[in-house]
């Protein structure tokens, strides 16, 4: 009623609570969630039903389905996790780096150690520990977490939910400076993943989706002469940066495929960065098919400005 729609008459079966079922109290969506046990062979078990969509499956398994198990099994412990986000690094490339801190998580005391590739996540190593205690696992993992960092430096952006656009928006409050992108290549989704950031406001000005080479004429100051190149990067930037009034410009242009262009392969990444001190404009080569370069190219130029933010 409140979204001005009919409820259709079999949403009514959502309501329906098989006998000796317990309810999964509703936090998200319409989807049933049910605690039922049942006996098999004279053996008491349980099964847990929960809707598929994600949001909704996760919230009731951390909510009342880890719980319900813990109670059942008597089990006392707590598994706790700490998720250091990666960027800059292959996975493989990590775990060479981490070798010597790998060797001394061996034993039953100690943190397990994952690696997980997720996109323009970053790439995230994973500790998990299992302790009497919440604060025995907190020790563990703040402990581990250091030697690991101590390997990794600054390929290290942030931990748990942090994402790379969160720490550029913070790294920018704390310095009180604004930021403007240009985007070709992206199409916009460096600004999609920023103002994703609950009060991404206070930085971010806005950006210029100049995908046509006119649009980068007009709108930027982009001069005569291919369009993927460094020049191009760093007049961007510094086009968007004094057209929406920010503090700092950042542009990216490249080849997102499927074919070359401007001589350049695809995978061609030229991200441009001017700011109050600063301009400069930085080269990569991205893998993957074009959405996957694309994303690439979001967390790569991001990360390129993290980098620059964090050392100044």
């Amino acid at each position: 009623e409140a979204r001005g729609r009919r409820m259709p008459e079999n949403n009514l079966r959502q309501a329906q609570v098989p006998v000796g079922a317990t309810i999964i109290p509703q936090t998200r969506g319409t989807a049933p969630g049910l605690i039922c046990p049942v006996t098999v062979n004279g053996v008491d078990k349980v099964a847990y039903a929960v809707p598929g969509v994600p949001h909704e499956m996760y919230d009731r398994v951390h909510r009342a389905i880890l719980p319900d198990l813990r109670r059942r099994s008597g089990d006392d412990s707590v598994i706790a996790s700490r998720v250091l986000r990666t960027w800059g690094e292959s996975e493989s490339g990590l775990n060479e780096r981490l070798d010597h801190v790998i060797e001394q998580l061996e034993g039953p005391e100690t943190p397990t150690l994952a690696f997980l590739a997720s996109g323009w996540e970053g790439l995230k190593v994973r500790l998990t520990h299992k302790a009497r205690t919440l604060e025995e696992c907190t020790a563990q993992l703040d402990h581990w977490e250091q030697a690991v960092r101590a390997e990794l430096g600054d390929l290290v952006f942030g931990t748990d939910g942090d994402t790379m656009e969160s720490v550029v928006l913070e790294l920018c409050r704390r310095r009180g400076l604004t930021l403007a992108t240009a985007e070709s290549v992206t199409g916009g989704l460096v600004g999609a993943r920023l103002t994703s950031i609950p009060g991404a406001s206070d930085v971010f000005r806005g950006a210029i989706v100049s995908y046509a080479t006119e649009v980068k004429q007009a709108l930027l100051g982009v001069g005569e002469g291919p369009v993927v190149s460094e020049a191009t990067a760093r007049q961007m930037a510094h086009g968007v940066r004094e057209r929406l009034g920010a503090d700092i410009g950042l542009s990216l242009t490249g080849v997102a495929g499927p074919d070359e262009q401007d001589g350049q392969p695809v995978g061609t990444l030229y991200v441009g960065m001017v700011g109050p001190g600063f301009d400069e404009v930085r080269h990569a080569r991205l893998p993957g098919q074009r959405e996957q370069m694309r994303q690439f190219s979001v967390i790569t130029s991001l990360g390129f400005l993290r980098s620059h933010l964090a050392a100044g």
